[in-house]
């Protein structure tokens, strides 16, 4: 037992300096506040001549900062990663095409769902693996359309690679890369539509999303008309053509420019740190910290068994050990919310329990906008929590 973990007079010396742990919305970026943002659009129409060039300012710097091809289009979109999601789905996916949906987590599930129960697609193949686990991917047919989750945000498993999607494939793919853009490379040239919100690795605020579509999935939206009703927020289409505006600026309804201010912000601080090549090595960093820390406690492992599909954003954790499989179902799954609860009273770290569909787990967010020094200093309370937990 560490010095740390003898009770409550014993707690660690140093707290994390921003306490915020949560996986969506992140932490904002260090040294972020209200002063920071731009006003000038504020009380503006989004139509007016400063709004849209707000808007298409986030716009670009997400294009430069991302290094994405410059033939593909990105535009914001209602309803955060959901919103872009699913009018990718409902626009694009055709009931005469074969299409498959892979999950690992629960919000690829949801997109499973959608294509079972709403879109009722009659030729699909679904994919499902447990928390923590990858499906078989290269099952996927090279002429299905694919809709996938880059980094299984509530199991902390990600793709390790893009081999199982071969260079021109007939199928399109729909990537939902919300908690992985801006901490890991994209393999641009085999992606169609990607999809994420600037909640998520950036920081900034909900409710709004990404769609970066490919000049593949452009020609699929021209060329095809769904057969189901589409409601207004899923609609990019002007006639027969895909309307271009919505990746200039002009948003399907309206934004927040408040919103849109501190999305800029945060791009701002990316760029001037080096881009997402900083970004990544943060997070990276970040990441390393807490996994060590998992391996050298033999009352945690991993939720992902496989190194090559860790996530280097959510990591999470899950209890092992003769002591916790003594407990019956009910008392475990109590264990995290027991350690996040003792350590948000004191200020220490706010919003790292498990997702409430996953195993009984922690998961701590190690996205670029972390300090790893904050992460340094979590750790030693966990293990205090945890002892305190077990103790009590």
């Amino acid at each position: 037992m560490t010095e740390y973990a003898r009770g409550l007079s014993h707690e660690p010396p140093l707290k994390p300096e921003r306490p915020q742990f949560s996986s969506g919305p992140t932490v904002k970026f260090p040294g972020w506040s209200l002063d920071k943002l731009k006003t000038e659009s504020l009380g503006r129409s989004h139509r007016s001549a400063v709004g849209k060039a707000r808007l298409k300012y986030a716009i670009d710097l997400t294009k430069e900062l991302l290094g994405i091809p410059d033939d593909y289009l990105v535009g914001i979109m209602p309803a955060s990663d959901t919103g872009a999601l699913e009018a990718a789905m409902w626009t694009m996916l055709d009931p005469a095409r074969p299409a498959t949906v892979a999950a690992w987590e629960s919000f690829g599930n949801v997109w499973i769902q959608d294509a079972v129960k709403q879109l009722k697609l009659p030729n699909l193949q679904t994919l499902s693996a447990d928390y923590g686990e990858i499906p078989d991917l290269s099952t996927i047919p090279q002429r299905n359309d694919v809709v996938f989750t880059w980094n299984g945000t509530t199991s902390g498993a990600m793709i390790p690679d893009t081999d199982w999607l071969e260079p021109g494939r007939e199928g399109i793919t729909i990537n939902d890369a919300t908690s992985a853009i801006f901490a890991m490379e994209m393999d641009w040239a085999k992606l169609d539509a990607t999809t994420f919100s600037w909640q998520k690795v950036m920081g900034s605020e909900a409710q709004h999303g990404m769609l970066i579509l490919s000049p593949k999935a452009v020609e699929r939206i021209e060329s095809y008309d769904p057969p189901w009703p589409l409601p207004k927020l899923f609609r990019m289409k002007k006639g027969d053509k895909l309307n271009r505006g919505i990746f200039e600026g002009a948003t399907i309804n309206t934004p927040s420019l408040l919103a849109t201010e501190d999305y800029i912000a945060a791009l701002e601080w990316a760029k001037s740190i080096g881009g997402r090549k900083a970004l990544f090595e943060r997070a990276n960093t970040n990441a390393d910290l807490v996994k060590n820390w998992i391996e050298a406690k033999p009352w945690l492992r991993n939720m992902v068994s496989d190194p090559a599909k860790r996530t280097n954003t959510g990591v999470c954790m899950v209890f092992q050990g003769d002591w916790y499989e003594s407990l019956s179902d009910e008392d475990k799954a109590a264990v995290p919310k027991k350690i996040v609860k003792l350590l948000e009273e004191r200020n220490v770290g706010y919003d790292f329990n498990g997702y409430r569909d996953a195993p009984p787990s922690l998961r701590i967010w190690c996205g670029g906008t972390v300090e790893a020094e904050d992460i340094e200093r979590l750790l030693p309370w966990i293990e205090w929590a945890y002892e305190t937990v077990k103790n009590g």
